[in-house]
């Protein structure tokens, strides 16, 4: 196990003392700091794991410098420590990052379940400068990530991981649920056992029974030969239930027997199959609701949340995005192998301004497809704005109800049709935003999500009066 690095920042020679004489462990070292500019000092030759700071100090105090240490290491966490309670300053820290804070004279019960939290939230957070320096040689299953919001999952995962109980992961689709139930796994003790992921919503309900349970020779038509099923694949290791609320009933049933006997029978057998198995299942879809509708078994459910972890959007993230943007810009410039795209920060604003439905995922693929595009190796905000009014569109093409806009004669548009619908949808759809915010083109720019710049040139080309109406402008 690696040795932790802590650094002490306090004035008082007893309270220094008493860490030392706390944290009296082969696996812990403890460096120290009287103030806030001795610890700047200390972090510019060290590289610590976890700091726990006073706010009151001589010189530097610890609010001026977590600031400063925010800057030279954004994901370092920093335990805050306070003679006086829920005061302003400590908000203001809590603020400025801060992990987490802990009142004078210390319950160090406490105090010893923050700092191993801590130091779990920093074995699982990646920060930007990590990413730029790994080259992309580590596994792409990294939770990039440092806002309060993400690092309450990491404390969740370093709680979890070390037990074998079942595990509930809920988030919109997009959130990483996936990730998280492979950091679970490879954090717990059966890292060495096999992870395997089955997402029930993308297999019919009668081949999810074989695939989960196997089959023998026979079983049914093209049974020719017996096969293991994920539950023997996975023995020892973890399996991963994505979308378990699609799971049919009869499903359900029996994956309830496997978490309570760890028993179970291939598909045209009776004979008793035993597994160990943990199971992590996810669902972007209310349970709770599911039951109530008679569509998921409430005794099933409790078995499957033990603990539950709940993946923030990317809308409660946003802190977030230039880290998520600079790891994903910089992973697909090597795998796509473009020469190292640049990400402006003109652009990383715009990304920060849109609302990602489709969650980290979404901004993924965006950055993905502009890596792609990009001229010169760098993604403009024109760019990603061009690719963001692309994919509006596309959805609105998909979801429309009036194919008014399909010409009646197809073959009339030969090569040319699928441009034509877009670009007849398109100039429609800024028609429509124009009526609504009575000409006013800043706030029709605003509803499409793109600059006025773009939205003159899209009138310009599809023959549309550029004339705002003065009456109605901001």
């Amino acid at each position: 196990m690696d040795k932790k690095l802590i650094l002490i920042v306090d004035d008082e020679e007893n309270v220094r003392y008493s860490f030392r004489k706390l944290f009296r462990d082969p696996l812990i070292e403890i460096i120290e700091a009287t103030n806030g500019l001795d610890a700047l000092t200390v972090l510019k030759k060290e590289n610590p794991d976890l700091v726990l700071m006073d706010i009151e100090m001589p010189g530097m105090n610890g609010l001026e410098a977590i600031q400063r240490i925010k800057i030279m290491q954004p994901t370092l966490p920093v335990i805050i420590m306070t003679a006086f309670g829920t005061t302003e300053r400590v908000i203001a820290a809590m603020k400025y990052g801060a992990f987490e804070y802990i009142e004078k004279p210390f319950d160090i019960e406490r105090l010893k379940t923050l700092v191993k939290e801590a130091l779990e939230t920093k074995k699982f957070s990646k920060s930007e400068k990590a990413v730029a320096e790994s080259h992309f040689t580590a596994s792409p299953d990294e939770i990039v990530g440092s806002s309060t919001a993400i690092k309450e999952v990491y404390k969740m995962i370093g709680r979890v991981a070390a037990s074998d109980v079942s595990v509930l992961i809920s988030g919109e689709s997009g959130t990483g649920k996936e990730l998280v139930a492979k950091a679970i796994h490879r954090y717990s003790d059966r890292i060495n056992n096999p992870f395997i992921a089955i997402n029930c919503a993308a297999i019919p309900d009668n081949l999810l029974e074989s695939e989960l349970f196997g089959f023998e020779k026979g079983a049914f038509t093209d049974a020719s030969q017996p096969k293991q099923g994920k539950f023997e694949q996975a023995n020892g290791g973890t399996l991963f239930l994505d979308e378990v609320a699609d799971m049919s009933m009869t499903l359900q049933a029996k994956l309830l027997r496997v978490l309570q006997e760890g028993t179970f029978e291939r598909l045209g057998s009776n004979k008793t199959v035993q597994t160990d198995v943990r199971i992590i299942s996810a669902s972007n879809k209310n349970l709770e609701a599911a039951i109530a509708k008679g569509q998921f078994r409430e005794d099933l459910y409790y078995r499957l949340k033990v603990i539950t972890i709940t993946i923030p959007p990317l809308r409660m993230r946003k802190e977030d995005i230039p880290l998520l943007a600079n790891y994903f810009v910089r992973r697909y410039s090597h795998e796509l192998k473009r020469h190292l795209v640049t990400i402006p920060p003109e652009t990383i604003e715009l990304l920060e301004n849109q609302p990602w439905p489709g969650n980290v995922r979404e901004l993924e693929n965006l950055l993905k497809r502009s890596i792609l595009l990009c001229k010169s190796n760098v993604i403009t905000p024109d760019l990603i704005q061009k690719e963001i009014v692309s994919e509006m569109i596309n959805k609105a093409v998909s979801d429309i109800k009036d194919i008014s806009f399909i010409p009646e004669n197809l073959s009339d548009f030969e090569g040319r049709l699928y441009k034509h619908v877009i670009e007849k949808t398109e100039k429609e759809l800024i028609v429509k935003c124009m009526q609504q915010n009575k000409g006013n083109h800043a706030k029709t720019a605003r509803l499409l999500g793109i600059s006025r710049a773009m939205l003159y040139e899209r009138m310009e080309k599809f023959g549309l009066s550029t004339q705002e109406n003065t009456d109605s402008t901001d």
